[in-house]
């Protein structure tokens, strides 16, 4: 069994509970998923059954679109509403305030891994030395802020200020930061209060089942090709599949990165350049 499954994740369960239930209902251990979603969080989960699995590091490559609400004035330990209030302070900023800091941050910068994560220092995950009140110094990562825009009224509510923003982001960025960076840019503490990823790539979320159509039988495959429009794609004879299938690097005469090989419409292997040299990067039979 290979196959994509675009699942809208709900509320109030991990990413991995996910992964778990596709596991149990396809029969496979063999399930990964292209980006982690935090348990309040909703939206495209993109889910990867069998062969397919090799396909985690291209996917989780691609540029995601959120739709997130901010609150301004509050910060969190988690820099999101699940966690506990660190500080609040009233505040009031102007619509034009507001969408000027979120121009500002359209741009690539080093943006700094909240320490409710999962991400290793010293191989432990960083939330466990918040779980452990222990002192580390946080990770940064270069992230690419590809678009920002106000899609909200601005509310004013217990001298908080609460709108959305819709963002497109590159891989590894933290919604959670890009809040907590709005909020600095206009001089003040916020978090991040919903979450809905709305696209990976070419995903959308009008591609995605809920987990009770899964169960039902009610969905269908994601076709693997409309992952790889912006691939550079050739068809295959007989004689360079025999090459292909079994590996062999062959000259990059088709002047691209990264190359989709195709033998009678299936996808065969993507391949890698290297030094003007293609190299099996990702075997699809």
């Amino acid at each position: 069994m290979n196959g994509i499954l675009v699942i809208n994740k709900p509320k109030n369960c991990t990413s991995r509970d996910v992964v778990n239930l596709i596991c149990k209902k396809f029969g496979t251990r063999k399930v990964g998923h292209t980006g982690t979603l935090d348990p309040m969080a909703t939206g495209v989960l993109v889910v990867l059954i069998g062969k397919y699995t090799n396909l985690v590091e291209v996917i989780t490559a691609y540029n995601k679109t959120y739709e997130a609400e901010v609150t301004l004035g509050t910060l969190t330990n988690t820099l999101d509403s699940t966690g506990d209030v660190l500080k609040e302070e009233n505040v009031s900023f102007k619509k034009e305030q507001i969408i000027e800091a979120l121009n500002k941050m359209i741009k690539t910068y080093e943006q700094t891994v909240p320490i409710y994560s999962a991400v290793k220092i010293n191989g432990k995950k960083l939330y466990e030395y918040a779980r452990n009140n222990e002192e580390i110094k946080l990770p940064k990562r270069e992230v690419t802020i590809k678009s920002l825009k106000l899609i909200s009224d601005i509310k004013e509510h217990n001298g908080k200020i609460i709108f959305k923003i819709r963002t497109e982001v590159s891989k590894g960025t933290y919604i959670r930061a890009l809040v907590a960076d709005i909020a600095q840019e206009l001089g003040t503490i916020g978090i991040m209060s919903s979450l809905i990823r709305t696209r990976q790539g070419n995903i959308k979320i009008e591609d995605s089942y809920n987990i009770e159509d899964i169960e039902k039988d009610n969905y269908e495959f994601y076709d693997l090709n409309k992952c790889f429009d912006d691939i550079y794609q050739v068809e295959l004879d007989d004689e360079l599949y025999n090459k292909i299938k079994n590996g062999v690097q062959i000259p990059n005469t088709y002047n691209h990165d990264i190359v989709l090989f195709k033998y009678k419409n299936s996808n065969v292997a993507l391949y890698k350049d290297e030094k003007n040299v293609l190299k099996m990067w990702k075997y699809l039979l």
